[in-house]
């Protein structure tokens, strides 16, 4: 059974969710003390998180990014905000995925239930060693290697690597990206897909290997062996 933690202020709010998830068979979690949701979060060793932004003592930004230190655990946000930059700021802030309230549950759950899917099943059947541009990259721990130094990804960033990867030098289009990582494309803003692509650029720059990303406007993405520079 996945555990999720579910960081909800609105009591009310809050059992509904679990009561919906709970039919779905997860044991979901809540948060008894705002000021200290890591040490609760250590605590109980959740397989996914839902958290909201506006919440008592520090926002939901504060607590993702406290999270993100600790854990690469796949992170939905679930808020009323509905501003782009909101949803920009979660996505660089390593959240999977942002829904806004009010929302349908069915939309919540299929979500959930993605990532889930996603996150824990997709590289049972792959093989968890890569070399690309001479670097290492581990599906299965989430990390890329090159000249001595190590990068931990999120769920998210090496998902999208690997797909790039298994099409090396050919273009991976966005609507296949998008599809791939969220499921349902009516709920993701196209938006969204540029944040995490333009993330995982950031963090392969730590190794020198960023510009091996190239982007084909108007098309999709492709990693490639021999760098270009950035489009």
């Amino acid at each position: 059974m996945f555990k999720l933690l579910l960081i909800e202020d609105d009591t009310t709010l809050f059992h509904e969710i679990k009561d919906r998830l709970a039919h779905w068979s997860y044991d979901v979690y809540g948060i008894t003390d705002f000021g200290n949701v890591i040490q609760q979060f250590t605590d109980i060793k959740p397989d996914l998180v839902i958290i909201d932004i506006q919440l008592p003592k520090f926002d939901g930004f504060h607590w993702c990014r406290m999270i993100r230190s600790h854990s690469n655990i796949p992170i939905i946000f679930l808020s009323s905000r509905d501003h782009p930059t909101d949803i920009v700021m979660s996505m660089q802030l390593g959240a999977d995925d942002y829904i806004q309230k009010p929302f349908h549950f069915d939309v919540l759950i299929a979500k959930v239930q993605a990532i889930l899917r996603r996150v824990y099943n997709y590289n049972t059947d792959t093989i968890e060693l890569k070399t690309w541009c001479g670097a290492t990259v581990d599906y299965e721990k989430n990390t890329v290697t090159h000249d001595a130094r190590s990068i931990e990804l999120t769920k998210n960033e090496i998902y999208v690597l690997k797909l790039l990867i298994e099409k090396k030098n050919k273009i991976v289009t966005r609507e296949v990206l998008i599809n791939s990582l969220w499921d349902d494309k009516r709920f993701v803003s196209d938006n969204t897909l540029t944040v995490n692509v333009n993330r995982l650029r950031k963090r392969l720059d730590e190794l020198g290997l960023g510009q091996f990303i190239e982007t084909k406007v108007g098309q999709g993405y492709m990693a490639i062996e021999e760098a270009n520079g950035y489009d």
